[in-house]
C-alpha cells in the first residue's frame, strides 16, 4: 500500500506463517527495507510488479538485523545489481554461521556490500539516519528518514509491542536503552518489523509512553 509519496508499505497479514513487513523507498535510488522470508517472497514481488518495478530496479536493501524472518530473501536478489546493507555487529554473527546461532540468522553466504554503523545514510537523493538500536539482537538498527519522519523501527517496537530479548545475543537493558533513544527523536510515523503501523505524532508517543509503563518493569 501506498503510504505517502515515495513510501509504500507490503504488510504480512498471514497469521499461520511468521514473515516480517518490507517496505520502499522510491527515488533516484529504490530502497528497500527487510524483504522477508525467501519461500515467502512472492508476496513483495507481486507488490513490486504492480508498481512496474523489477527485482533489478531496487538498488539497496536495508537490513534491520540478521534474523530469517527479515533477511532470507536477499538470496532473490543474487543475480541482480542490488547491493545489501547490514550493521557490521550483526554480520560477525552471521558469520560465525548456524552452528553457532543455530540457524536464527541469515546464511553466511549473504556476503553484505555495505557494513552499517551509526549515522548519515545518503541513498541517491535521500538521507536517512541509522541508529544502532541493540537489544532484540546485538546488530539492530532503526531507520529514521528525518525529511518525512518516518521511523522503520524493524523488531525494536511495534504497535504496543517490544522485540523479544530471548533470543542470542538479546538484551533487555540494551532494549530499553534503545528504545528510550527512539522516543526522542520526533517521529510521526512508526514502520515496524511485524503489526499495524502507527501514524500521528501523538500516537507515537502514546505507544511510546505505554511501552514504557507496561514492557520496562518486565526487561
Amino acid at each position: 500500500m501506498r503510504v505517502m509519496d515515495n513510501l509504500y508499505a507490503f504488510f504480512w497479514t498471514d497469521p499461520t506463517e511468521n514473515n516480517s513487513n518490507t517496505y520502499l523507498i522510491t527515488g533516484k535510488r529504490n530502497i528497500l527495507i527487510d524483504p522477508g522470508h525467501f519461500h515467502l517472497f512472492s508476496h513483495v514481488r507481486g507488490e513490486l510488479e504492480r508498481l512496474s518495478l523489477s527485482l533489478s530496479d531496487i538498488d539497496l536493501i536495508i537490513l534491520t538485523h540478521g534474523h530469517l524472518d527479515h533477511t532470507e530473501a536477499v538470496k532473490a536478489f543474487k543475480d541482480t545489481p542490488s547491493l545489501f546493507a547490514i550493521h557490521r555487529d550483526e554480520w560477525e554473527i552471521i558469520k560465525r554461521g548456524p552452528s553457532y546461532h543455530m540457524g536464527l540468522f541469515g546464511p553466511s553466504e549473504m556476503i553484505p556490500h555495505i557494513l552499517l554503523q551509526e549515522g548519515e545514510l545518503i541513498v541517491g537523493d535521500k538521507r536517512l539516519q541509522i541508529i544502532h538500536t541493540p537489544g532484540h539482537s546485538p546488530g539492530s538498527i532503526c531507520i529514521y528518514w528525518p525529511e518525512k519522519k518516518v521511523l522503520f523501527s524493524g523488531d525494536c517496537i511495534f504497535e504496543q509491542g517490544i522485540g523479544r530479548t530471548d533470543l542470542l545475543g538479546g538484551d533487555g537493558e540494551k532494549l530499553k536503552n534503545s528504545i528510550k533513544r527512539l522516543s526522542e527523536i520526533g517521529a510521526w510515523y512508526v514502520m515496524p518489523g511485524h503489526g499495524d503501523m502507527i501514524i500521528g505524532r501523538e500516537e507515537v508517543e502514546e505507544n511510546f509512553r505505554q511501552i514504557e509503563s507496561f514492557w520496562f518493569p518486565l526487561l
